[in-house]
């Protein structure tokens, strides 16, 4: 492998990304500082566990390790295009719905990994609801306490958690086999075609929540969903779920990057309290 990148290129926002010439081809390389280097580790583990589910395309581990200064993780270059066909929107909402068929007997995960560049608690349950409201949703309320976001968005958050149960009175999941972070940005297609997601931030979970992601921030099509629904429908008031979902993420950009996120989250809350 070359001593230096070929060039750098856009890989996110969190780490340095480049396209790395090799005698069997050019790969993709992250790096960031070696204290990083369980998070590139734990992107791996999730990635090599999408490839076995054999349904959607993810780039397939090369390596990962680390040097006195930095850590890195190589992957397998692919030639990407981030609009899609009708065609490979269906394929996806297919393919999505073949991973979540993927399941495992508790909710969480073998190890803890990263949602963007925050600590993603994975330490397993049988119960979704107490995943949810401890793993995901109190993790997210505390640490935005301890960044200074107090006030209204607590208030509101620990009633929600007082309450989160009920969203789940009537809905048991299985634990399925997500991606963790699947917006419009992570998702794609290669040369061919095909669908590719990645950036995964993996455990097994309620299918819902990837789903409700992709409404997030927009970049899917209604094929997509319709496929989606074709191959594995989903069960009646999955869209309730959304925001509670969804709040998850809000609050995670909030706590990353600030801004205007503080009443996003506190307009969320409001509205689930108002249904339940």
């Amino acid at each position: 492998m070359d001593a230096q990148p070929a060039r750098r290129v856009q890989g996110g926002c969190i780490n340095e990304s480049y396209r790395w010439e090799s005698r069997s081809g050019p790969l993709f390389v992250k790096v960031a500082p070696v204290g990083q280097l369980a998070m590139f580790e734990a992107e791996a583990d999730g990635l090599r566990d999408l490839a076995r589910a054999n349904a959607v395309r993810v780039p397939r581990v090369l390596a990962s390790g680390a040097d006195e200064h930095n850590a890195f993780l190589a992957l397998e270059w692919i030639d990407l295009a981030h609009s899609s066909s009708p065609a490979a929107s269906a394929k996806l909402g297919e393919q999505l719905a073949r991973q979540h068929r993927v399941t495992a007997a508790q909710f969480g995960w073998h190890r803890d990994n990263t949602i963007g560049s925050t600590a993603q608690v994975n330490t397993p349950s049988v119960s979704w609801a107490e995943f949810f409201r401890e793993r995901r949703l109190r993790y997210q309320l505390e640490l935005a306490a301890r960044n200074g976001y107090g006030g209204r968005l607590q208030e509101l958050g620990d009633e929600l958690l007082e309450r989160v149960a009920a969203f789940f009175a009537d809905h048991r999941p299985a634990p399925s086999l997500l991606h963790g972070d699947l917006w419009g940005g992570n998702a794609a297609v290669d040369a061919g075609g095909a669908p590719v997601i990645f950036d995964p931030a993996t455990y097994y979970g309620d299918r819902e929540a990837d789903l409700a992601m992709t409404r997030l921030f927009g970049g899917f099509s209604a094929g997509f969903y319709s496929a989606y629904e074709a191959a594995w429908p989903l069960p009646e008031g999955a869209r309730t779920r959304d925001d509670l979902y969804n709040l998850y993420h809000v609050l995670n950009h909030l706590n990353l990057f600030g801004g205007g996120y503080e009443a996003q989250a506190e307009s969320m809350l409001e509205r689930l309290l108002g249904t339940h």
